[in-house]
């Protein structure tokens, strides 16, 4: 052992367990933690972040190399950011630099000045709003361009319109006569803007008043679609930002953003700081510099804004908290839900996680005193509850997924001037492809799964690994003219075009949204009221305020009833909530109708009757007799390989190995399959670990990393550790 006399730790994001050891001058002061330094790692050099300055190193005084440089005088992470992300790296057995690099922006990673000069970020004016929507024929092209840009992403800095082809000559013309305006600096939020407060109804406020303004306190908000959550956010929001404190509300997806973002500024002005994976790089720095200065007070973003640089914060707010999509699936997989609550603890700060159809975790939480729970049973306006109502489509002729009473219902709405959403969980034209002379069906040559029709750019594709293939309707084997079986999306679009020809339908899945800006146009059309039949997968379901919408259909119900993982039902129960919560609100009265080949199901029962809580106590005894969690924690070891015995083979070592801590109350399932082995052309397996105790579970793992790094069969395949995993 050696003991330099200056010594820097380094935490380098690189997938190696543990930080590295490097030497520093002893005439000057080294780096502070938190700093971002150059270091060289075998041929080339890295960016790292300073954890410490240890007295004692393992390295031989020969290997220890010197940092080559120090980006930054003042940390870019402070002690309370760096310290949660230090716990992150031990409970979610995940590598330390890879981990603090999750909390960088991208540029930051690159080396770049955190003090980034800001472009000139540019927004409508009130009278650049009205442009905006009536659209008059004098408006040259690229002047509506600009308003279209602007109206459907609330603002854009000048690289971003240059890129969009709009230069500077028609954003100085536009500015003087008013239409948009440009600031340089974050404005932050307050109570000025355009709309103000509503009247507040008698559950609202009960629920605002039951929410302490400071100190850890933990609130599970469950209100039913349309009873006003959001208005609870901006008045909670609101008192923390006349505290002079910040707030951060998380979303589970881009897709609810904008529309949140709009709603926000409408009632706090510009200046909120919004953080998710749509930016490009110059916007996410820009909304971190501002956040990490407290310019931005309010700070709106997805799962990674977790890692938000707050420096006076006063309240976390989580929407739609059960959401999967605050899970990491891959890399550092974290829990963005969990990690909120314990970050508030740290931080002393109330947080609210609010949903219609609550996760059964925090259900449980809120039965054992963890968390307040406050309840929101009504909706806002006249309209009520929607009526649901079962579709037996074993009684009932269809049409490509529609049954002729939803056929019924959509012209009765039309006819109306109403407005339709149809949800169906399968994007493309049809899900499979099938000669019915010899029954060959067109598969995936790299996953466990088959390809998906998209006729309009002439390909079969896979929507596991995006594999594609010529569409070609003759079978390769016999020549007979093959089938289009099954709908997705776009051919229920075509169904509905050639069923109602009159009515202006769009669509929104991944493929429709695929294009910037794309997403934000297909909703600001449904909110105009110009699109009057939208059809879509999982993204209808994130918590959209459609007034005119008054039917709901979900063409499919029967996808979820069965599946073989543990939270399939509960996930099943939120999506056909969350998405009939679409219908009916404000003054209009909803309808839902639901298509099941099994309508007596007693899942579908209680969604009839529209009664979560009596289904998650259902579940959570079915949960509790199993020791599925939140009876029990779990951990998964996953491996992958090109072939399918490497893969088992490290899983059956570990699981060897592992046998002794069944004393310990460790339960270990596996190895197996997931219910696609293959996948992207490599064979998956998984090894499930379970307790009814975290401790003597992250003790095994620990142990188990320590020897598998030096096994020959580690090195052969790609393996991770999936902590509180989301889906098995």
């Amino acid at each position: 052992m050696t003991a330099p006399s200056t010594l820097v730790r380094v935490a380098v994001p690189v997938p190696i367990a543990g930080a590295f050891d490097y030497s520093w001058p002893e005439s000057t002061p080294p780096p502070t933690r938190g700093c971002r330094v150059v270091v060289p790692l075998g041929t080339g050099q890295r960016i790292g972040v300073v954890l410490n300055h240890p007295e004692h190193t393992d390295l031989k005084s020969t290997k220890i190399k010197s940092v080559l440089n120090v980006l930054d005088e003042e940390p870019v992470l402070n002690e309370e950011l760096l310290s949660l992300l230090t716990w992150c790296a031990d409970y979610y057995h995940h590598p330390i630099g890879e981990v603090i690099n999750q909390a960088l922006p991208v540029l930051l990673r690159q080396g770049r000045n955190p003090e980034r000069r800001r472009e000139e970020t540019w927004m409508l004016t009130d009278e650049g709003l009205s442009l905006a929507e009536e659209r008059p024929p004098q408006l040259g092209r690229r002047q509506v361009e600009v308003l279209e840009l602007l109206q459907h992403s609330s603002s854009a800095n000048s690289r971003e319109l240059r890129d969009a082809g709009l230069g500077r000559e028609v954003l100085r013309r536009m500015q003087e006569r008013g239409w948009i305006k440009a600031t340089k600096a974050a404005q932050p939020p307050g109570d000025y803007a355009t709309d103000s407060p509503p009247r507040m109804t008698q559950e609202q406020e009960r629920c605002l008043t039951s929410i302490a303004s400071d100190g850890y306190h933990a609130y599970l908000l469950q209100g039913v679609t349309g009873s006003g959550k959001t208005e609870v956010y901006m008045q909670l929001i609101s008192q923390q930002l006349k505290a002079g404190r910040q707030s951060l509300l998380l979303v589970p997806e881009i897709g609810l953003t904008p529309q949140l973002v709009k709603r926000l500024e409408n009632r706090f002005g510009p200046g909120l700081a919004v953080m998710h994976s749509g930016l490009a790089a110059g916007q996410r720095l820009d909304a971190w510099q501002d956040t990490r200065s407290g310019a931005a007070k309010l700070i709106v973003g997805t799962r990674s804004a977790i890692f938000a640089p707050l420096v006076n914060p006063g309240l976390i707010i989580l929407d739609e908290e059960h959401d999967p999509s605050y899970k990491q699936q891959d890399g550092f997989r974290y829990s963005a839900r969990d990690l909120a609550v314990l970050r508030a603890r740290r931080l002393n700060i109330p947080i609210v996680l609010a949903s219609a159809t609550p996760s059964l975790e925090s259900i449980h939480n809120a039965d054992r005193g963890r968390y307040q729970l406050l309840t929101m049973k009504h909706r806002i306006g006249s309209a009520g509850d929607p009526q649901i109502r079962i579709i037996d489509m074993r009684h009932h002729a269809r049409r490509h997924d529609l049954s002729t009473p939803l056929i019924a219902a959509i012209e009765r709405h039309l006819s109306e001037d109403h407005q339709v959403l149809l949800f169906l969980n399968r994007r493309g034209f049809a899900p499979v492809l099938l000669c019915t002379a010899c029954g060959i069906v067109e598969e995936c040559d790299r996953c466990d799964a088959r390809l998906t029709l998209h006729p309009a750019s002439g390909h079969l594709r896979c929507h596991h690994c995006g594999r594609t293939r010529p569409l070609s309707w003759s079978c390769p084997d016999c020549g007979t003219e093959r089938l289009a079986a099954g709908a997705g999306t776009q051919r229920v679009t075509d169904e509905l075009r050639a069923l109602f020809p009159e009515a202006r339908i769009a669509r929104l899945d991944r493929d429709a949204a695929s294009r910037k800006g794309s997403l934000e146009t297909i909703l600001a059309d449904v909110e105009r009221g110009e699109t009057q039949i939208l059809v879509g997968t999982q993204m209808l379901t994130k918590g959209h305020d459609f007034p005119r919408v008054t039917l709901v259909g979900v063409l499919s119900a029967d996808q979820g009833l069965f599946g073989t993982d543990f939270r399939s039902s509960e996930r099943l129960a939120q999506i056909l909530l969350q998405v009939a919560g679409r219908a009916g609100r404000r003054s209009l009265p909803g309808e839902v109708l639901i298509q099941s080949h099994y309508p007596e199901h007693p899942l579908l029962a209680h969604l009839a009757a529209q009664d979560y809580d009596a289904y998650s106590k259902l579940a959570l005894v079915e949960r509790e007799a199993a020791a599925w969690p939140p009876f029990s924690h779990l951990i998964v070891w996953r491996a992958e390989a090109t072939h399918r015995e490497p893969a088992h083979a490290l899983l059956q070592r570990l699981a060897a190995d592992a046998q002794g801590a069944v004393e310990a109350g460790v339960k270990i399932l596996g190895p197996a399959a997931p219910s696609m082995e293959r996948r992207g052309g490599r064979y998956r397996a998984q090894l499930l670990f379970q307790s009814r105790f975290r401790t003597p579970l992250h003790d095994l793992i620990r142990e188990l990393l320590l020897r598998v790094r030096s096994w020959p069969e580690a090195r052969r395949v790609r393996w991770s550790i999936d902590v509180d995993p989301s889906e098995l």
